[in-house]
C-alpha cells in the first residue's frame, strides 16, 4: 500500500479549507484516509498551518511521500527538511 501525504479539500464554495492527510494512494481526494496530519486555511494572512510534526515525521519515515503543495507546506513550516 504506497501513502501519500496530501491535502483535502473541505469548507464551503469559494471559502476553501484544507487537511493535511496520510492516505492511500488510491483513495479520493475527499475521500477515505489513514489519518489527520493537519490543517491549512489559505484564507488567512498569511495562510494558517497547524501541523503534528512528530506523525508526519513518523508518516515520511514508513515511505509516505507528501504531495507537491504539501512539501512546499512542510517545508515552509521547517519540518521536512527535518524529516529528511
Amino acid at each position: 500500500m504506497a501513502v501519500k501525504i496530501r491535502l483535502a479539500r473541505h469548507g464551503a464554495k469559494k471559502r476553501p479549507f484544507y487537511r493535511i492527510v496520510a492516505a492511500d494512494n488510491d483513495s479520493p481526494r475527499d475521500g477515505r484516509f489513514l489519518e489527520k496530519l493537519g490543517t491549512y486555511n489559505p484564507l488567512q494572512d498569511p495562510a494558517q498551518v497547524i501541523l503534528d510534526a512528530e506523525r508526519v515525521k513518523y508518516w515520511i519515515g514508513q515511505g509516505a511521500t507528501p504531495s507537491d503543495t504539501v512539501k512546499t507546506i512542510l517545508k515552509r513550516e521547517g519540518v521536512f527538511a527535518a524529516a529528511e
